[in-house]
């Protein structure tokens, strides 16, 4: 099983991966950010596939495209999206359908998208929390593989909150890709 992670930023989630003994044999990157750093030291291919453009005329399928050659060329089998900030077009679904995975920091299907945090504070929720998915087209839409309940604290800030959850993040996404690692290699479906 060779495993590719998507990455954008701190490379924390990227470290629990690693942590967790996966099979991650590619990190893909779509800015310069410490994840290079992270997979650099772990000793593991790095692909820059760097994004320029964030505006709406940004070539979504061109990348798209792209990054499904990188994956193809070394024989990726499962994507783990570890802070990915770029959506990916129908390309990447279509090549690696229901084998795509992302980890968001809410309790989906409440507070979708880049935000979540934020609007977990500004709805006055009492708890809130992590779930990992399947990534589908739609973005935070696909099949719920697990989720952990955070509680949102009085005084807490829209940092203070991500980082309980990235904690709990940290926890769940690596125990839930190696059971899906374990579905993949018996030929059972992912739930």
């Amino acid at each position: 099983m060779r495993i590719a992670a998507l990455a954008s930023g701190t490379g924390t989630i990227l470290e629990a991966l690693i942590g967790a003994d996966l099979p991650v044999s590619l990190v893909v990157v779509d800015r310069k950010c410490r994840a290079i750093e992270v997979a650099t030291k772990a000793g593991i291919e790095v692909v820059e596939l760097i994004r320029d453009d964030f505006t709406p005329t940004f070539d979504r399928d061109a990348y798209s495209k792209d990054l499904v050659r990188a994956l193809e060329a070394r024989d990726i089998d499962l994507v783990v999206m570890a802070g990915f900030g770029t959506i990916v077009g129908p390309a990447v679904h279509e090549a690696y359908r229901d084998r795509i995975l992302n980890t968001h920091p809410a309790l989906l299907p409440a507070f979708k998208g880049w935000h979540a945090v934020e609007q977990a504070l500004a709805a006055g929720v009492k708890v809130t929390g992590c779930t990992v998915h399947v990534a589908s087209l739609e973005v935070d839409e696909g099949h719920i593989l697990a989720q952990e309940a955070v509680p949102v604290l009085p005084g807490d800030t829209t940092t203070s909150l991500h980082e309980r959850i990235k904690a709990v993040e940290r926890q769940i996404y690596p125990a839930t890709v190696r059971r899906v690692i374990t579905q993949l290699a018996n030929g059972e479906p992912i739930s």
